[in-house]
């Protein structure tokens, strides 16, 4: 159909557009009405909007608003950076309990080198001498097993020392008293029991002429 005021002549050039709201779905359109393309109005409110006519491309709406796409892709961006601090998280918290069970389970305490001193003047009369070994180690924390074995054919009993972590020497002390006047030439000997088999020893003379 068309106006009856337009002429027959031109209603091939003319602009002809088909609104469709949700309401006509139902059935086709009772009436279709020509409109001038400066008279075309398309409602948007109630859906889609179907045209037809020259230069429909270029006037076309896009089918979805543009931001619904960044609205889309920007969480899942934001997901990816996410499982990556999640990764390296992960990744930092194993290397450090790694570290940790290494602290705890890896090597044990070992000793480098034992060393037994005195003064070497002696002690004097009816005096203690004190005989020090020094045992150094690793770092690593653990227990020293020894005992000391004096020259008059005595020793001691089995006796331990802890020693913490990140300490590297160990200072083992012996006392040994002496009474009585003359010369007593004497000698200490630390033996190292665990960890590994060690022994060390120091000379020295005990001297009392009152």
């Amino acid at each position: 159909m068309s106006g009856s005021g337009a002429p027959q002549g031109e209603q091939g050039d003319d602009y002809s557009a088909t609104v469709l709201g949700s309401h006509w779905f139902s059935g086709p359109p009772a009436t279709t009405k020509r409109l001038p393309p400066e008279a075309v109005a398309p409602d948007r409110v109630e859906g889609s909007v179907l045209r037809f006519g020259p230069g429909v491309t270029a006037a076309m709406p896009a089918p979805f608003p543009l931001d619904a796409v960044v609205a889309v892709a920007a969480p899942r961006r934001g997901r990816w950076a996410g499982l990556r601090r999640y990764t390296l998280a992960a990744v930092v918290l194993a290397a450090v309990l790694a570290y940790l069970g290494w602290q705890r389970l890896g090597p044990g305490i070992e000793v480098r080198d034992v060393a037994v001193s005195t003064d070497p003047q002696g002690p004097a009369c009816d005096a203690t001498a004190d005989v020090v070994a020094v045992v150094g180690t690793n770092g690593r924390p653990g227990t020293l097993t020894y005992r000391w074995v004096r020259s008059d054919g005595t020793q001691s009993e089995q006796l331990t020392e802890r020693v913490p972590r990140g300490q590297r020497e160990a200072r083992l002390h012996l006392l040994w008293t002496f009474q009585g006047t003359g010369d007593y030439p004497a000698r200490a000997e630390l033996r190292l029991v665990s960890p590994g088999k060690r022994s060390a020893s120091v000379d020295f003379t005990y001297r009392c002429s009152r």
